[in-house]
């Protein structure tokens, strides 16, 4: 059990923690939450070492390790093969197959294991990163944010893959079904406070609300009756008769103490700035077609008409060409053929990517809102840094001096400040906690003119998309529904289990490797695949029939009862089959490995 006790940490004469302690016991996994500031990665930082705090103790157990997903990158190995099997443990330096299933699971093609770290993107070092942490399977895993840079299918894998960890986790993400999926517990930062318990974060926040709302109902109790006897004190002070009694109030109310009035906490709350549009389409793409080399066309012949009212998710994997095609609508980019055709009255709100990279770091904050537009008043710059949580002085801040999400916030803010009839929105929660998510979907769902998001929230897809951009293998297509429409109707299975290339042998296991083998050990992970996926089914049936029976209970017949614990039994039955036929895959792996 790892403890923590009595920390407090201040950071420029700013209290971050104040006196708190937890402990984690075998097996939690905790979704950590808190508002942006709160201290969340700091805590990380404090568990491992990194950070000293004021006061306070962290207890770990002896030889207990800690893996720590971080956003620094540093790469020492030829290949990304290579490079994630230093997370390997001495050990099993030799079960290469384990980082091929994890590189596979978060993303990387089999050919891309031989190619230099270096030459990919930001976001697949850190997922690199991210494997090599999980292949080190620490006692205790924190993560901090690991569906930035991940797309929806690489997101279900992690998922699936997390609510196997047998060992501790900790985990800080925006996206509240993801945490809510994985985690067992919930622990808040707020007010310098800590606050853990079992379940998912409504569960905590119901708590700390109910919480809050006591704690002030005693305070305007306990005020009024200090009122009173301040009242009393002072009609009677001055007659002798009275002074035993007065004496007594007096010493009551010393005892009585002081209950503070709890401060408001900033929220992130906010509205678009909709410019009226009356017609029904806002604009066109006629056969467009763009790639960044003429041998990789990312985009071919593709075409949609976007209505003034479309809420368009654009989804897919990372490296398709989701960004590329907002930078095209966004008019960044010109298309190498075809046409897009937008509408007279066109404004568009645009969150990219590089949005933040542009941002002016001699600035203040103030004046980068204030840059947007020449007739906006002072009042509404001000108003607007508001919204975005930065008050008073904060407003004076300078860009080069801001964290990457508060950057964020100020490129959301100069949207909020642009009239727009269309918005353009390219991953605009990565930075985002996840309370500042909900105001986002609130405040869409208030724009009555057209959205397309990029997004790997599959919260945001389900709530906010009619009609969806989609991405695959084949190419870009227009899926007419919502996101469950296209779950039911297409799903992401075709892309999960489309056969993998044939690899090239690794340097590490022998480059002289006979093509048998190599056949034998790809059908092995293959069936390997098909195991888990069937596991996953079937727990989720098995699951599905439990809380059927427990939200049904005292209302099923005894006929109905037997009925149900026959089909769990049966699933329970396969389900335990499947593992151990993925015991025995496993070691025939190894054996191969070991040969």
């Amino acid at each position: 059990m790892l403890q923590l006790n009595n920390l407090s940490l201040s950071f420029g004469g700013q209290d971050i923690l104040d006196d708190v302690g937890f402990n984690i016991h075998n097996g939690e996994r905790i979704g950590l939450v808190g508002r942006n500031g709160s201290g969340k990665t700091t805590l990380f930082k404090i568990i491992t070492g990194e950070i000293k705090p004021d006061t306070g103790i962290v207890s770990l157990p002896k030889n207990y390790s800690i893996g720590y997903l971080k956003q620094h990158l540093s790469f020492t190995e030829m290949t990304v093969l290579q490079e994630a099997c230093l997370g390997l443990k001495p050990e099993e330096e030799d079960q290469i197959w384990k980082a091929e299933k994890i590189l596979l699971g978060l993303g990387f093609s089999e050919d891309e294991f031989y190619m230099s770290p270096e030459a990919f993107s930001g976001g697949f070092q850190v997922r690199l990163n991210l494997a090599k942490v999980l292949l080190g399977e620490p006692h205790l895993l924190l993560l901090d944010e690991p569906t930035n840079y991940l797309d929806i299918i690489s997101i279900r894998w992690l998922t699936t893959f997390l609510q196997r960890w047998p060992n501790e986790l900790m985990i800080i993400t925006h996206d509240r079904d993801f945490m809510n999926s994985i985690s067992t517990h919930t622990m808040a930062i707020h007010r310098k406070k800590i606050k853990k318990m079992e379940g998912d974060t409504a569960k905590l926040y119901e708590q700390i609300a109910l919480e809050e709302e006591i704690y002030e109902l005693t305070r305007q109790k306990e005020q009024k009756k200090r009122d009173e006897t301040m009242e009393f004190i002072n009609r009677f002070r001055a007659q002798a008769a009275r002074a035993s009694l007065v004496q007594s109030r007096v010493k009551s109310l010393e005892r009585m103490g002081v209950k503070k009035e709890m401060g408001k906490i900033m929220e992130l709350g906010f509205r678009f700035n909709a410019l009226d549009f009356q017609a029904q389409t806002i604009m066109r793409t006629d056969r467009i077609s763009f790639g960044y080399t003429t041998e990789k066309m990312l985009i071919k012949n593709f075409s949609i008409d976007i209505g003034s009212k479309d809420r368009i998710g654009v989804i897919g994997k990372n490296g398709k060409g989701k960004t590329t095609l907002l930078r095209l609508l966004a008019n960044e980019l010109t298309p190498m053929s075809g046409e897009i055709t937008r509408h007279p009255s066109y404004q568009q709100g645009y969150f990219g990517q590089t949005n933040i990279e542009r941002l002016n770091p001699n600035n203040t904050i103030e004046k980068e809102l204030g840059d947007v537009r020449s007739d906006v008043s002072y009042s509404e710059v001000r108003g607007t840094c508001g919204a975005m949580m930065f008050t008073g002085d904060l407003a004076l801040k300078k860009i080069s001096v801001l964290s990457g999400g508060e950057k964020s916030r100020v490129s959301l803010g100069k949207i909020l400040l642009t009239p727009t009839n269309i918005l353009l929105l390219d991953e605009p929660t990565n930075h985002l906690d996840i309370e500042s998510c909900d105001s986002m979907i609130a405040a869409l769902d208030d724009f009555p003119n057209a959205v397309i998001i990029v997004t790997h929230s599959e919260m945001f897809l389900h709530h906010l998309a009619n009609r969806l951009i989609v991405f695959t293998e084949e190419g870009v297509s227009v899926f007419e529904g919502t996101y469950q429409d296209f779950l039911d109707k297409v799903g992401w299975e075709d892309d999960i289990k489309k056969p993998k290339k044939e690899k090239k042998t690794d340097s590490r296991s022998g480059n002289n490797a006979s093509k048998e083998i190599k056949k034998i050990r790809k059908d092995l992970l293959q069936k390997i695949t098909t195991v888990e996926t069937n596991i996953d089914k079937e727990e989720a049936a098995f699951k599905a029939i439990n809380q059927k029976m427990t939200d049904s209970f005292g209302k099923l017949t005894s006929s109905e009862i037997k009925n149900f614990q026959i089909k769990s039994h049966e699933h329970q039955m396969i389900i335990d089959a499947g593992y151990k036929e993925l015991e025995r895959l496993i070691e025939e792996l190894d054996k191969l490995d070991k040969a």
